[in-house]
């Protein structure tokens, strides 16, 4: 054989096989869940996740992290304004953002933006606003919707 034709017919075999390989191990995120999809522990009417009062997030500064979403005791009391929901993700480059209760705010361990509690961008790099969530409560089922 000579050595162009095995080139052309190696080469041509191994173009199928790298074009078969990047079908299935690079195919398109597009089915990957949102925050807020059904399909991530919602319902269809954008709810995300429930905690119950009695158990959860009982103290000030305590936190829960679910679909995404970070849920923040901020005060006393069981009605809406004493918590707050945010993207838990950065809008920097998506690091996982903490609640620092000390300090009323939400920092960025990764390059130390810093966000309110209603998730408006207080220090750069960051410089788009954290999306915050609805809070409803009902009884003691605190619900976060989107």
């Amino acid at each position: 054989m000579e050595r162009s034709e095995f080139l052309a017919k190696f080469g041509v075999g191994l173009a199928a096989v790298c074009t078969g390989c990047s079908l299935v191990s690079c195919g398109s995120k597009s089915s990957d869940p949102k925050p807020n999809d059904p399909g991530n522990g919602g319902d269809d009417d954008g709810e995300l996740f429930s905690i119950n009062l009695n158990s959860e997030l009982t103290s000030i500064g305590q936190s829960k992290i679910s679909n995404g979403v970070i849920l923040v005791r901020i005060a006393a009391g069981n009605n809406e304004s004493a918590f707050t929901a945010v993207q838990v993700a950065c809008t920097h480059e998506g690091t996982q953002i903490g609640y620092n209760a000390a300090q009323g705010k939400f920092i960025c361990p990764n390059h130390g933006s810093q966000f309110s509690a209603s998730g408006d961008v207080l220090l750069g790099p960051a410089t788009r606003a954290l999306k915050e969530y609805a809070i409803d409560i009902d009884g003691n089922t605190l619900t976060v919707s989107s």
